[in-house]
């Protein structure tokens, strides 16, 4: 499972073409990589070992949008006595002989603690909060190398109405609005949309993972409309001889909604606005170094004992006081608390019994 290809895997355990596609989608979402790469097999099982409702595999909706989970992680700190500062960017992490003593903002103002936590990914945390300076060389090095520019883009669409697919006609709410939808015609063209990746060019007929989330939750938009989310393979951070800046975020837009419209004729129509987020905008907008929705590649020399880096992956750093518990440490990316939880673990483990 860690060094095979999801196609590897899916082959000898399936018959059906259809549904090894289906399948190894899981394996290259936020991957750069194609259904044939090695080590996707280990990003399919990553994407299948977790469970909601005590049902193993499955996906779920947070009710009333992924802000709400922050809003009730909020709640549940504040029961407990914290005090949560929002629209506060963090400058710096103050460092003073080899300890981390405290926080700056960028509007001046200081905080000391004796612990500090980062769930910010190792890049931004080392290399943008701290400096080269404080840190030792040679983690300096494992953490330059360490690989974390992305390849998925993300697309948010408000509807006036769901999508008529041709395969299961109706703008009724019915099966084929749930779950995941992927649409791509074969493992083959997976493939070659990875090959145009690989090489600096947004794919020319890309992976779309459609989800729509007001299927189960109707309260995120008004009454007869609907979100759709769609995760898009791939679109490579670095283009060759463009940027997304540049007409290739929307070229790249209009080219998802021509292949959907291939599958269900009314989409465009149906659009009444579009978020597009390339992963120059997921680094710029959410603090996702190169974009990658995962905080770092899922590949077996940055998984378990050696993520970020061989030698620090049980949540502390070089810096004394200074914790990580962000997605770019074990067991890596996903909605799943796992870091935060394990990182809490080792703090409550390691302070005194006077802090």
């Amino acid at each position: 499972m860690f060094t095979a290809s999801a196609r590897e895997v899916l082959d000898d355990w399936f018959e059906s073409d259809e549904l090894k596609l289906a399948l190894a989608t899981d394996g290259v979402i936020g991957t750069n990589g194609g259904p044939s790469s090695p080590g996707t097999a280990y990003v399919l099982l990553h994407h299948m070992m977790g469970g909601v409702g005590g049902v193993r595999g499955l996906w779920g909706f947070v009710r009333g949008g992924m802000g709400a989970l922050s809003a009730a992680l909020q709640r549940s700190a504040q029961a407990a006595g914290a005090d949560v500062r929002t629209h506060a960017e963090v400058a710096r992490i103050d460092v003073r002989d080899g300890r981390a003593v405290g926080v700056i903002l960028a509007d001046g103002s200081d905080y000391r603690a004796r612990t500090i936590v980062s769930n910010a990914d190792p890049k931004r945390t080392f290399l943008g909060l701290i400096g080269r300076a404080c840190l030792p060389p040679e983690f300096v090095a494992q953490i330059d190398a360490y690989r974390c520019e992305g390849s998925s883009f993300k697309i948010n669409l408000a509807l006036g109405e769901l999508p008529n697919y041709s395969a299961l006609p109706g703008t009724c709410l019915g099966p084929q609005h749930r779950g995941t939808t992927h649409i791509c015609a074969s493992l083959e063209a997976l493939e070659r949309a990875w090959d145009d990746a690989k090489y600096g060019a947004p794919s020319r007929a890309p992976l779309l993972e459609i989800t729509i989330p007001t299927a189960y939750d109707p309260s995120l938009a008004p009454d007869g409309k609907h979100i759709m989310s769609i995760f898009a393979q791939y679109a490579p951070y670095r283009l060759d001889g463009a940027t997304w800046d540049d007409t290739a975020r929307a070229a790249f837009v209009d080219r998802a909604l021509g292949l959907l419209e291939q599958y269900a004729p009314n989409i465009r129509g149906a659009v009444e606005h579009v978020h597009a987020l390339s992963p120059l905008d997921l680094e710029r907008d959410y603090g996702l170094t190169g974009g990658n929705i995962f905080h770092g590649d899922l590949r077996l020399d940055q998984l378990f004992g050696l993520r970020p880096v061989a030698g620090w992956a049980r949540y502390a750093t070089p810096i004394r006081g200074l914790y990580l518990c962000g997605s770019g440490t074990h067991p890596g990316g996903g909605v799943t608390g796992a870091p935060g939880h394990n990182a809490a673990k080792v703090l409550l483990g390691t302070r005194p019994n006077t802090w």
